[in-house]
């Protein structure tokens, strides 16, 4: 079976960061599982799955705008202390959960006051071409539930 719209897909995949330091690898643990044609993973990338079948391995490189957008330099907020959720006690550096007006936001604290604290509301990815080394496990019609669900279920996926 081919990758297609309302199939799950499962793979292994190895990140890096083009020109840069960070690596996150997959294989340590389960497969990651996703619903093909709902954005359940990065728009390049799985643009790049279209077609692929169990077995494929390939490699992709995304430019920030197919991976995690360009840097937005509005990003850096400066938020009081008391609407920090998680962790307590955070160090530049940490990423953090900021209660704000209208919901939950993750962000990478920047810079520690006593009272207020200087958040970086981007992906820290944003604005970096990624590449990915990625192998195909396997491919399976999305169940009925999946599709109204709009993600995949199982290890790897969602569960419920």
């Amino acid at each position: 079976m081919k990758v297609a719209n309302n199939t799950v897909v499962s793979f292994h995949y190895q990140l890096q960061e083009v020109d840069g330091d960070y690596t996150e690898d997959s294989r340590g643990g389960d497969p990651m599982l996703y619903l093909h044609g709902y954005r359940g993973v990065l728009p390049g990338l799985e643009e790049a799955m279209l077609g692929r079948s169990a077995g494929d391995e390939f490699s992709v490189t995304l430019e920030a705008m197919d991976a995690y957008g360009l840097r937005d330099e509005n990003g850096i907020k400066r938020v009081p202390v008391k609407h920090l959720l998680e962790p307590k006690n955070p160090r530049v550096g940490d990423i953090v959960l900021v209660n704000t007006r209208d919901r939950k936001v993750r962000a990478t604290v920047v810079k520690m006051g006593r009272f207020n604290v200087d958040v970086d509301t981007n992906h820290p990815l944003a604005g970096k071409s990624l590449q990915f080394d990625v192998e195909v496990i396997d491919v399976r019609e999305a169940t009925m539930e999946e599709i109204s669900h709009r993600h995949a279920h199982g290890p790897g996926g969602h569960q419920h």
